[in-house]
């Protein structure tokens, strides 16, 4: 997504929760694409924290970028669960809700003074919220939030003309859920079968997504879920 975006020369604030040699790392990707960029420590799962990074974000954009907005948000902070639903326990569900439903909902609003009108924010679901795959139910709940919540963000940002969508990307060859999608041939090869693309998606095939969505002529699309996932579960 990084590179997608910088080579659409929009200069970028990463997050990192633990890793920052690999954020850093990142930082100098973009700057070779000839964009720029900085890194903060954003712990998505701690909304306690959100006050503080809002604070980061400004004295990042005047610092570095000479300016005090911002134009794109992407919520797309999070991790997997893969647990049948009877042995999901509660202390699962409410980390699951913590980052990914939670976590987006109240990060959104403390960086709403910092969005400039006009602007667009992305929230990132899962095709898990359309088609099934048992072990997931946690995770989708979640992310079929995150879809009612768009819709609801579209509808009340847009006097800021805000725009407001959702991603749903299917299964991607990433870290993401202990890298399974990319490390477990089996696996691998069963979602290839089920899409009709005929291959796993690769993370470029998503940031490809991203970037038209916050970059190119797309301002009409509001309010819409866009699914990136090869024809999964078609």
């Amino acid at each position: 997504m990084r590179r997608c975006t910088s080579r659409a020369g929009v200069s970028s604030i990463i997050t990192w929760k633990s890793n920052r040699a690999e954020a850093d790392a990142a930082v100098k990707e973009i700057e070779a694409a000839g964009a720029r960029a900085v890194a903060l420590q954003l712990d998505v799962g701690k909304s306690a924290s959100f006050g503080d990074f809002a604070g980061a974000v400004k004295a990042a954009l005047s610092q570095t970028f000479k300016r005090d907005r911002f134009d794109f948000l992407v919520n797309n902070a999070g991790h997997g669960l893969h647990k049948p639903f009877g042995e999901t326990s509660e202390a699962e569900l409410d980390e699951m809700y913590a980052v990914h439903l939670k976590g987006p909902y109240l990060l959104t609003q403390r960086l709403l003074p910092l969005i400039a009108d006009g602007g667009r924010v992305l929230n990132v679901s899962s095709g898990l919220a359309r088609f099934t795959m048992p072990g997931s139910s946690a995770y989708a709940a979640m992310k079929g939030g995150v879809e009612v919540l768009t819709r609801y963000m579209a509808k009340e940002l847009g006097a800021r003309q805000i725009s407001v969508n959702v991603l749903a990307p299917g299964a991607i060859e990433t870290d993401f859920n202990g890298g399974r999608v990319r490390d477990d041939a089996g696996l691998n090869k069963l979602v290839a079968s089920l899409t009709a693309l005929g291959r796993v998606g690769k993370p470029d095939d998503i940031g490809g997504a991203v970037a038209a969505l916050l970059t190119g002529e797309t301002k009409w699309i509001n309010g819409q879920r866009i699914e990136a996932s090869g024809g999964q579960g078609l």
